[in-house]
């Protein structure tokens, strides 16, 4: 049986129970793909691609990798926290980590798939959606385009969804909650970057949509 890999950062990542309803896209994945593949989630909160690589987290992805499998690589989150254990600056250490990674999947004959990173919900007063994720998904792109890598642009994509549905409409798809809705945040919480169970649904069904448009001959595709 082969397998398709999920490396990135906490938008993708499996969640334990006393965070949920925080759920990572990635939690979803085998539901869409078909049964005889299989699904490893090696995604971790608050990993940005040079962490992934030192922590060895990447390692362990190479180390059960064969021959066929699919490693999907979405990062961009956390590149830019300027503190020294995550930052990469976009154009150089970034796309530098991003090649790594392909070079190392390519060299076990398996195959890379890049997912620029999903949009934060952080609107203006005046109902206008910010970029948050500044050059990281161009420096994603401009490197796929370069070297022939399979890409996605969920940055592109998500950011169009939340336009759409506005400032009260996307709450609906991350981690808001009253005061005593949910056990686990009793005084509450308001977090525009993580997704709840219904955003990460909903990511989820967008990426298998652009995968079966752009790479309908993906084999793990059902």
């Amino acid at each position: 049986m082969n397998t398709v890999f999920l490396l990135g950062d906490s938008t993708c990542a499996p969640k334990e129970d006393d965070t949920r309803p925080e759920t990572g896209w990635g939690m979803y994945f085998e539901n869409y793909i078909n049964s005889s593949w299989s699904v490893r989630n090696l995604a971790m909160n608050g990993r940005s691609t040079k962490s992934f690589l030192e922590e060895g987290v990447f390692d362990q992805c190479l180390a059960e990798l064969e021959a066929g499998d699919f490693v999907f690589i979405q990062f961009g989150h956390n590149d830019s926290k300027e503190d020294k254990e995550r930052y990469t600056e976009p154009w150089s250490t970034f796309q530098g980590n991003l090649a790594c990674m392909a070079e190392s999947v390519l060299s076990k004959h398996a195959t890379p798939v890049f997912l620029t990173p999903i949009a934060r919900r952080r609107f203006l007063p005046d109902g206008s959606l910010v970029r948050t994720h500044g050059e990281y998904p161009h420096a994603m792109i401009s490197l796929c385009q370069a070297r022939g890598y399979a890409c996605i642009d969920m940055n592109k994509t998500t950011f169009s969804l939340l336009e759409q549905m506005g400032r009260e409409g996307s709450k609906e798809l991350f981690l808001h909650l009253k005061a005593g809705e949910h056990p686990n945040y009793p005084e509450g919480i308001s977090d525009d970057t993580h997704l709840n169970e219904k955003g990460a649904r909903v990511v989820c069904s967008l990426i298998i949509a652009l995968l079966k448009e752009k790479y309908r001959d993906f084999p793990f595709l059902a």
